[in-house]
């Protein structure tokens, strides 16, 4: 009874900031970025699921923006657990830590988080978790990076000129909070011989909650609060080796927002062999999305048995697109999970 009023209370709590308002970090890959998204996905689709990703972006543009992160999730009751063994739920934890460059002035974000989570068993085929995350961040920048009018000999850029500006910057230290809720929904079996699954996923996300000072001016400025909302689906053809997989997310903070939207088509080569090992399942999928106004987004994803490795590019749309001649960003993701996904049915499939 604790447990569901925490988990009431958390959905309440997360209902009122969702409609409220810099934007974050974030991937184009958002599926392979579970915690950024929401810390109730801590658990919520595998046993264990650990994630290396790093992007690329607006080379053509400026400085190329550089982002590095690593993701590492896990439940913590390994004992028989699930609705028909009488289970009410488990708990599970995620560590989430990223570093940020960006522009000519490095500007760098390192952050770790912390996340836990909770899934209660509604009945055979579907969950609702709540979870919570902390973190910790650190903002700098490097001023000697920066250039100045004064620097400009009259035809060039001189570093060796004085900047005439007398600036301190101090690095910025940050703690941070967000919670969310999350649904799965599964049933039917994703093997060949049936392919007839459907998997739903969605939920919605609040960070910054305890709105962190991030200024280096040392003034009141504060992160707006980021709310997320999104839903997934894996929608297999019948007795064939195509499945569907439809996917929107939406990020709001402040007056930015975000929409992407779209879908990828998943071919399965082969099931894995249960007993001997010795046959390993694959699978490809392919894919574009579209991210509102800005950017068509290209995606693939090659699975093999528990490993996969996902890569996405960004092509602008937008009036940027002049200056970044349709060029975005690349995207590589390298991804572990536990059970094996070709061997063990799992609720979703991200």
């Amino acid at each position: 009874m604790k447990t569901r009023i925490i988990i009431i209370t958390i959905i309440l709590f997360i209902g009122n900031h969702f409609i409220m308002k810099a934007q974050d970090i974030h991937y184009s890959q958002t599926e392979m970025t579970p915690l950024l998204v929401n810390p109730a996905l801590a658990g919520a689709q595998f046993d264990l699921r650990s994630a290396l990703n790093y992007k690329n972006q607006w080379s053509s543009v400026a400085k190329a923006y550089k982002t590095l992160n690593f993701s590492i999730e896990m439940k913590l009751s390994k004992e028989k657990s699930g609705y028909s063994a009488g289970k009410f739920g488990y708990s599970s934890v995620g560590i989430n830590v990223f570093k940020d460059v960006a522009g000519d002035a490095s500007l760098q974000t390192l952050q770790a988080m912390l996340s836990y989570s909770y899934q209660v068993y509604l009945n055979k085929r579907s969950t609702l978790g709540a979870g919570l995350s902390g973190s910790y961040g650190q903002r700098s920048i490097k001023s000697e990076d920066l250039q100045w009018a004064s620097q400009f000999d009259g035809l060039n850029y001189n570093s060796s000129l004085p900047s005439d500006e007398a600036i301190v910057i101090n690095d910025v230290k940050y703690f941070d909070l967000g919670a969310g809720v999350h649904y799965e929904f599964g049933k039917k079996e994703k093997y060949i011989s049936g392919n007839n699954q459907l998997n739903i996923s969605a939920g919605i996300a609040a960070f910054h909650l305890n709105r962190p000072k991030y200024s280096f001016a040392n003034s009141a400025e504060k992160l707006d609060v980021k709310s997320v909302g999104y839903a997934n689906a894996l929608i297999g053809i019948s007795n064939s080796h195509i499945s569907i997989a439809p996917g929107i997310i939406y990020f709001s903070q402040g007056k930015a927002s975000e929409l992407i939207y779209g879908s990828m088509f998943r071919y399965q080569f082969k099931d894995e062999s249960k007993y001997t090992g010795y046959i390993k399942g694959s699978a490809i999928s392919l894919g574009m999305f579209y991210r509102n106004k800005d950017a068509l987004i290209a995606k693939f994803l090659f699975e093999f048995s528990k490993y996969a490795i996902g890569v996405s590019y960004d092509i602008n749309v937008s009036g940027l697109k002049t200056a970044s001649n349709g060029m975005g960003g690349i995207e590589i993701c390298l991804r572990f999970v536990n059970p094996n996904p070709f061997t063990k049915s799992y609720s979703s499939y991200y």
